[in-house]
């Protein structure tokens, strides 16, 4: 079997996944991955056959926002009509496509069906939490900009049919979560700057602190700055007392799977990350908006609060990818039997 894995690379959390999942599409066959956009920093050895600057979220690190402007002209639909016109994606027996518009329009000019897995896929259910003010063009985005003709989402509980709990990376899972008393920080819609203007006022902890524009691993008083680093990551992640992030999808997930204090501040003006804090709210989740000077006394809060629940998975990553790749298998043989099994009756007749 040949496999299409369209990856977006806006951010690392789709990255890190189709590492993980690689190993487990390898055993159904030959895997070619299309990696679509410009805006991540994690380094992988996937096997890359196609690449695309895509469509990447630009953000303004002063404000900790999406900046809409910046993203829109950075974005050219000439250029990703054609792309999609000759993408080869007629030549594979499965495309999988991880929230990714220019395999999306391929499939759809070339009539080839696909599959859509990943998050953004589960928030084709409105059993999926939302806040409580909707984003009209945001949920568009969620049904429109990545169209498949068979869905398997991924969120924090099974909402729905065809939903997965997480993919949990099996170093997490293999792992031996410790409490070294340090808090990991991942603020990828903040600069560094800032970060440690506003964590250096916290001097009762140490803090192992992300950053993209980091090189090399520094420290500056009770702040360790460490450049963006898989391994890194999880021994900080795996060791830490806490973490301190986005309300994005990966990361929360696995340290709720750690048992690991989750605080998180939503990107503005990322709506996927206003529906993510809705759900992590059903975890007891502390959630703030703002990280600013008032950020200390939410930290002390937090530090005090002891409610959270714990996420307990129920299927392996292996599981997963044998109920999808399985499943679409079948579908795809039954459809053949079906063919032959009519021209078989004209034949007859």
């Amino acid at each position: 079997m040949r496999i299409f894995y369209a990856v977006q690379a806006t951010g690392n959390g789709h990255i890190s996944r189709a590492i993980e999942i690689l190993p487990y599409l390898q055993a159904y066959g030959e895997v070619d991955i299309f990696l679509s956009g410009s805006n991540y920093s994690l380094k992988s050895s996937l096997p890359v056959a196609y690449r695309s600057k895509g469509i990447s979220l630009q953000y303004a690190q002063e404000k900790g926002s999406v900046d809409l402007l910046k993203t829109l002209t950075s974005v050219s639909l000439r250029k990703i009509w054609n792309e999609a016109k000759f993408l080869p994606v007629e030549k594979y027996d499965l495309i999988i496509n991880d929230f990714e518009c220019i395999t999306s329009l391929a499939c759809k000019l070339k009539k080839i069906k696909s599959v859509h897995l990943g998050h953004q896929a589960s928030f084709g259910s409105k059993n999926v939490p939302r806040p409580q003010k909707r984003d009209l063009l945001a949920e568009w985005i969620f049904t429109h900009y990545a169209q498949a003709t068979e869905t398997y989402g991924l969120h924090f509980k099974e909402y729905d049919k065809n939903i997965f709990q997480p993919i949990i990376r099996s170093s997490i899972v293999n792992a031996n979560p410790k409490d070294n008393g340090h808090i990991t920080v991942y603020l990828g819609q903040f600069n560094t700057q800032k970060i440690i203007e506003i964590l250096g006022k916290i001097t009762d902890f140490k803090f192992e602190v992300f950053c993209k524009d980091a090189k090399e691993i520094s420290v500056l008083k009770n702040i360790k700055i460490l450049p963006i680093n898989q391994d890194f990551f999880t021994e900080s992640l795996v060791n830490s007392h806490g973490i301190i992030t986005g309300a994005g999808f990966e990361t929360p997930a696995e340290a709720l799977y750690l048992g690991k204090k989750v605080l998180t501040i939503p990107v503005k003006g990322q709506y996927e990350q206003l529906c993510n804090a809705e759900a992590l709210k059903e975890f007891n989740v502390t959630i703030i908006e703002e990280f600013n000077h008032s950020f200390l006394s939410h930290f002390r809060s937090w530090m005090n609060k002891n409610d959270q629940k714990e996420l307990i998975i129920t299927k392996s990553t292996k599981e997963i990818i044998r109920t999808v790749v399985e499943k679409e298998a079948n579908n795809r043989t039954q459809k053949l039997a079906e063919i032959h099994f009519d021209g078989f009756k004209l034949e007859q007749q």
